[in-house]
């Protein structure tokens, strides 16, 4: 009942990333937001690494290079982008499309480490690019979604693929915490001068829904959502992929409920497809890990 609980607690946390983001660019511009988020998350991960565990020591020289590199693909890259991209993409678009992560991932494996993909999780790739296509097209009509939000976002999802696939073949010593920690802060400071660069500081409304938007996606979503999603892992990989399906069903309700976006059949047939994709991509693993048990 435990795990049940905080499978469903890191689906609806990390399914709200998406609303979250739309309202606090409404206040701020988006690399602006996501600096704020970075260093309020990076702190906490790493002050409760640090005061809770006095035995946890800094990265050494080789730690160092794998969080940087790991912090610039996974935090400054990725979530960058994505939060680009929500200025000009729909809520739910943006959390269905975080929800192929898994999907990418296999492609990349292939590429990145030799590992040839099955026909099942080829096919996995494309059902669910073809649902995040089909929930899209209404959307890019009425101008909620354009070409250059969706582009940015999948740009931001390759990117976030190419860091797990460098998270897997790095051999931490780290503790999770401390590498989440370090990666996030690390990512804020390499996004810095690109924030500085580009982005217009006399727009920025220190108003209660920055306040409320930069505290839900640092605690909420990059605290809580991140202890809760490794805690997971921990107990079982496959298992714990499959709270991912949950997240696009909670992210266009979030939508409709918090921003009224629509749902349509489209919203309801390309959801569907990318959850029979991501199933398709598991089920060999979940078929394998039934007979061991």
């Amino acid at each position: 009942m435990k795990n049940i609980f905080i499978g469903l607690l890191f689906a609806m946390l990390w399914a709200s990333a998406s609303v979250a983001t739309k309202f606090g660019i409404l206040s701020a511009p988006p690399l602006v937001l996501a600096n704020i988020r970075f260093f309020i998350a990076g702190m906490v991960l790493l002050s409760i690494g640090y005061v809770f565990n006095r035995s946890y020591k800094l990265p050494n020289a080789d730690e160092w290079k794998h969080l940087a590199i790991f912090g610039l693909l996974n935090t400054t890259v990725y979530l960058g982008l994505y939060v680009c991209a929500m200025k000009y993409t729909a809520a739910g678009i943006g959390s269905l499309a975080t929800s192929t992560n898994p999907l990418l991932i296999v492609l990349l494996s292939s590429w990145l480490i030799g590992r040839k993909p099955s026909k099942e999780e080829v096919f996995s790739i494309l059902i669910g690019m073809i649902g995040i296509g089909i929930a899209t097209y209404p959307l890019l009509k009425d101008s909620s979604t354009t070409i250059m939000g969706v582009s940015l976002l999948m740009l931001s999802m390759v990117s976030v693929s190419f860091a797990s696939v460098y998270y897997a073949r790095v051999k931490w010593t780290l503790p999770n915490i401390l590498i989440n920690g370090w990666q996030v802060a690390l990512g804020g400071i390499f996004l810095l001068p690109i924030t500085f660069s580009l982005s217009d500081f006399s727009s920025i409304q220190v108003d209660s829904r920055l306040i409320f938007s930069s505290l839900w996606l640092s605690l909420s979503v990059s605290v809580i959502g991140l202890i809760c999603w490794f805690y997971l892992l921990k107990i079982d990989t496959v298992k714990a992929s499959l709270w991912l399906f949950l997240c696009p069903l909670f992210g266009f309700f979030y939508a409709w409920w918090l921003m009224d976006e629509p749902i349509t059949m489209y919203t309801v047939l390309g959801t569907l497809l990318v959850i029979f994709g991501l199933y398709l991509g598991q089920r060999k693993n979940l078929t394998a890990k039934t007979k061991k048990q």
